[in-house]
Order: C-alpha cells, then sequence, then structure tokens
C-alpha cells in the first residue's frame, strides 16, 4: 500500500477540506453552530479517514475507513445542495464545491472497488 500522501484521493481531500474552509468564512455568522459546522466536521472527516485506514496496514480496516470517507461526501454532497438552496453558495461556488465531492467519492469507490478484488 502507498503512503497516504501519495494517494490521489487524500491529496484531492486535502484541497477540498481547504476550500470548504476558504468558502465558509463567507457565510452568515448564524451559522457558525449550525450549517457551518456540520459541513466543515463532514468535510475535514474525509482525509484523516483516508490516512487513518491506510496507516492500519489491515485491508478490512482500510476498506472500513475508505467507507466512511465516502460517508462523508455524501454529507458534504448534501449540505452543499443546503447551502445553494439558502443562497449561501451561488451556483458557481456550488458547481465547483459539487463536482470536486463528486470526484472524491469517485476516486474512493474505484479504491474501495479494488481493494475488495
Amino acid at each position: 500500500m502507498a503512503n497516504f500522501k501519495e494517494l490521489l484521493v487524500w491529496q484531492k481531500s486535502i484541497d477540498f477540506v481547504t476550500e470548504m474552509y476558504r468558502i465558509t468564512e463567507t457565510f452568515p455568522k448564524t451559522e457558525i453552530y449550525g450549517l457551518v459546522s456540520q459541513i466543515r466536521r463532514a468535510a475535514i472527516s474525509i482525509p484523516p479517514n483516508i490516512a487513518e485506514g491506510n496507516s492500519r496496514r489491515s485491508k478490512p480496516d482500510y476498506l472500513q475507513f475508505l467507507k466512511i470517507s465516502r460517508g462523508s461526501c455524501a454529507e458534504v454532497e448534501t449540505q452543499l445542495v443546503i447551502s445553494k438552496n439558502l443562497k449561501f453558495l451561488n451556483e458557481n461556488e456550488y458547481l465547483k464545491l459539487n463536482e470536486g465531492i463528486i470526484e472524491i467519492s469517485k476516486i474512493l469507490n474505484g479504491l474501495i472497488n479494488s481493494l475488495q478484488q
């Protein structure tokens, strides 16, 4: 298994989290303990779960942590829709972020599938 820092999915998820933190800075301050907190917690859980699973050096453990990351991707994707509906994100921000989280989810799916074979 490659070191987690060498994994494209880990690198992309780090970039995604960084962008989510930057973008959510513009959300209303009344959402700091609501949507901002939820979306940040879901996004920030993706790369550490990839890293922890990879570091366990056990295929079943690795798969479990990758699946947790994939679940967090679905959570973020849902929160992005809510953020767009509430007009906290404009259409371009939403599309860019949604594309990013879908790409991460697809890479995770590919990695999970390859490990299950």
